[in-house]
């Protein structure tokens, strides 16, 4: 199998601690990143960004934010709720609700594949509290198209499915045989190197892949106030997140007692979720 190691991906997860009495569900072989952007304004055409981290082992993968793992992991250690509270309060008394100085979680999902056995574990947080769910492995239905091109110079073929309410094309690689790809998308005939829905408001690229050893796939614990997650089902979780997003600086003054509003009102969110089929 040839593998591409780009020099701008440097995976910097196994310099992180693994978390303390974390169950350890399989043995990484494989590790992908992918660079995730998403319009979090659709008016004002306001793109953010994130790195993915796809680990896959032999049974098991586990799908997450790089980013949401720093925070998630400074806040582990034993002074660590301390430090990233006054970093927090710091970058907002400098720039604001928009401020992103400091190690802040970007996507906050952890999907868990084939765990347990034939299904899909994912857990997820609004505001302070973290949530379980169990979905569906490989729900997507896709049908193959004749259209191929190079990603990482691997040849690629192109899939299309219609997914939660929103139209997906993905490019998988047969060169690389692992039912796989990033967030919840698997199920085709090799590892999904890109995926966007139609007007590409979520879209994730492939920019690195690595062989690795001895690299355990853990499942991590929650960091939320309640210090353990609580079980629901997903629809109910997409209508509490979406709720959520409609009102966080709400959420945000509940919890901490800091108002970003200055007095102003909350902002229309003018985009809808990755999962539309929560209506």
């Amino acid at each position: 199998m040839k593998l591409i190691i780009l020099g701008i991906t440097v995976f910097l997860l196994t310099t992180l601690s693994i978390e303390i009495n974390s169950q350890v569900l399989d043995d990484c072989v494989l590790k992908c990143q992918y660079r995730y952007t998403w319009k979090f304004d659709t008016i004002k055409n306001e793109v953010r960004d994130d790195l993915i981290d796809l680990q896959i082992g032999g049974v098991v993968s586990k799908c997450f934010s790089y980013y949401t793992f720093q925070s998630d992991s400074l806040r582990s250690t034993p002074d660590g709720r301390k430090v990233w509270r006054e970093l927090f309060t710091k970058a907002i008394e400098k720039d604001g609700i928009k401020a992103t100085n400091f190690p802040y979680k970007r996507m906050e999902t952890y999907v868990y594949k084939n765990y347990p056995q034939g299904k899909m574990t994912v857990t997820d947080g609004l505001s302070l509290q973290d949530y379980m769910y169990e979905d569906k492995l490989h729900a997507q239905e896709w049908q193959m198209t004749d259209s191929t091109k190079t990603i990482l110079d691997y040849a690629c073929q192109q899939a299309v499915c219609y997914f939660r309410g929103r139209h997906w094309t993905a490019w998988f690689t047969p060169d690389i045989p692992v039912s796989d790809g990033p967030w919840k998308f698997g199920g085709l005939p090799g590892l999904i190197m890109e995926v966007y829905d139609r007007g590409h408001q979520y879209h994730f690229t492939i920019v690195g892949l690595q062989q690795v050893d001895n690299e355990p796939i853990v499942f991590s614990q929650t960091y939320g106030s309640s210090k353990k997650f609580e079980q629901t089902n997903r629809i109910d979780f997409l209508k509490a997140k979406k709720r959520y997003l409609m009102d966080m600086n709400g959420y945000i003054q509940m919890e901490t007692g800091i108002d970003l509003s200055n007095g102003e009102p909350a902002n229309i969110m003018r985009y809808d979720l990755m999962e539309r089929d929560y209506k």
